[in-house]
């Protein structure tokens, strides 16, 4: 996936006024959004076209499938009618259920994210453990695209070491989190950042001084 100055925002708003909003200021700086379940419960999944079709944006749904195989495959089913460039799914759920995923992103020709480890402290107790295993999973499974956290530098690492430099890796946990955007694009293809953009009193401004 091709993303424009290696920046995702990720649009974690409640209202389909104040996405567009946002989306206005910003559509020079970003052609790739990542949405999760907060607009998409306010508004359904027709936002996803709503947006698609008038920035002509790349959208990622971070919906972080984690269920059982069949019901995995009617999530990513109806997410990519929708419109959906890629979808993000949970890794520690098992190979069935993201082999689930990933049949279907392949059979409409778009993108599977394999989530490895979470940027937030709390991932640290449970899904950090598991990261580097999900990790070799995921290579086992030929996934290519991967998420690890911008909020741990010395994980990014390990995840980049086990997924290799061909992989493609998007790093959440740049600006509020704490993590570096210079810093974590050294070792990922591109950063998440949500807050530190829409909630900027100038998002443009905001994407720059990121861009520096």
């Amino acid at each position: 996936m091709n993303i424009k100055n290696n920046l995702i925002l990720a649009l974690d708003v409640g209202s389909e006024y104040e996405a567009i909003n946002i989306c206005e200021k910003i559509s020079d700086n970003i052609d790739t959004i990542k949405i999760g379940y907060p607009l998409a419960l306010a508004e359904g999944l027709e936002i996803i076209k709503k947006l698609k079709d008038h920035f002509g944006f790349k959208v990622i749904c971070d919906f972080k499938v984690a269920d059982i195989d069949a019901t995995n495959e009617k999530i990513c089913e109806e997410t990519f009618k929708a419109g959906a460039d890629a979808i993000i799914c949970h890794g520690f759920v098992g190979p069935d259920s993201v082999k689930a995923c990933l049949d279907v992103a392949d059979k409409y020709e778009k993108e599977l994210f394999l989530l490895t480890e979470m940027s937030h402290p709390g991932a640290k107790m449970f899904l950090q453990s598991a990261a580097d295993e999900i990790a070799k999973m995921g290579v086992e499974m030929g996934i290519k695209n991967y998420v690890a956290p911008a909020t741990r530098l010395n994980r990014l690492q390990d995840i980049r070491n086990i997924v290799g430099e061909d992989a493609f890796i998007i790093s959440p946990g740049v600006g509020k989190q704490g993590g570096d955007a210079k810093k974590t694009l050294e070792i990922s293809d591109a950063i998440i950042v949500g807050r530190s953009i829409y909630e900027s009193d100038n998002p443009k401004l905001a994407c720059e001084e990121l861009l520096k």
